[in-house]
């Protein structure tokens, strides 16, 4: 039977102890600090001139469904109850919002350093210790709103707007692809400083800290950021059953993004699984 995923802000008191006691479980083993690595080693830019599966390409979405499903599965070896819950951005969009509460995530990091002192992740606790990430920072670190360049979260109307995209993706499959859902939801823009930004990019700016780059895993908002992106996708899957999976076969040899990027039954490392295999969620979980 499919399981759930529920809004973070309607977990019951106990859930949010569930969660966060099984995420530390995955840190103390050693396991949460694999999931890190990985991300760090697949985010790849597209001006690598390499193979990418996890950002910047039409396999963003289906990398990031598998991730989470790995990482839930992993959660769910230390409690069985557990799944990891959404954080929807457009609604808990302040400081105050409950996902940062001292019994869940924690807050925002002090002006000095921003470290974050609070909640159960907070340096000071002794649990959570940043091994690999992309700075020397032993710590959590956030700085929301960045308030030297600032910035708002993305709003309904935004997420309203990536939804309309009729078609899932567009060549030439990277960070300037011009329409479709993908890069709409991605958030990759034109303009200057914080405008480049949008959507999924927005919110990892907007937390700062260690969610800024590949190592952004060493938070773990990311796994209720990414978990809120599937489901719009999910969303976006429901109101467009027609759309499939763009690009269906590699792009033409002499193509810059030949072999560069995931076509719909290409298998996306570090698993053996396509694009296609990734499309239905609907026997494992679901979205409250």
């Amino acid at each position: 039977m499919a399981y759930t995923r529920k809004d973070q802000r309607d977990l019951t008191k106990t859930e949010r102890k569930r969660f966060v006691d099984a995420v530390l479980g995955l840190k103390k083993s050693g396991q949460y600090d694999d999931f890190v690595r990985s991300h760090i080693d697949y985010y790849v830019a597209d001006g690598e001139g390499q193979l990418r599966v996890a950002h910047m390409c039409p396999s963003f979405l289906p990398w990031h469904r598998k991730f989470l499903l790995e990482f839930e599965r992993a959660l769910r070896t230390v409690d069985e109850s557990v799944t990891v819950p959404y954080w929807d951005w457009t609604r808990d969009n302040t400081p105050d919002a409950s996902v940062w509460a001292d019994d869940f995530l924690g807050g925002n990091g002090r002006s000095s350093d921003y470290q974050v002192t609070t909640g159960p992740f907070a340096y000071k606790r002794g649990q959570w210790d940043i091994r690999y990430g992309m700075t020397e920072q032993s710590f959590l670190s956030r700085d929301f709103g960045r308030p030297r360049n600032p910035l708002t979260l993305p709003t309904a109307a935004d997420v309203d707007a990536a939804l309309k995209q009729k078609a899932y993706d567009s060549s030439p499959w990277n960070s300037t692809s011009p329409s479709g859902f993908r890069n709409r939801l991605e958030g990759w823009g034109g303009g200057e400083g914080n405008e480049r930004f949008r959507l999924h990019n927005r919110v990892h700016r907007w937390v700062g800290g260690q969610m800024l780059g590949g190592g952004s895993v060493n938070d773990p908002v990311f796994w209720l950021h990414h978990s809120y992106i599937d489901m719009l996708w999910s969303r976006w899957q429901s109101q467009n059953p027609k759309a499939g999976y763009l690009p269906k076969s590699q792009p033409a040899e002499g193509d810059p993004q030949h072999d560069k990027v995931a076509a719909l039954n290409d298998p996306m490392a570090p698993w053996d699984v396509t694009p296609a295999e990734m499309l239905d969620h609907s026997s494992i979980y679901r979205y409250a």
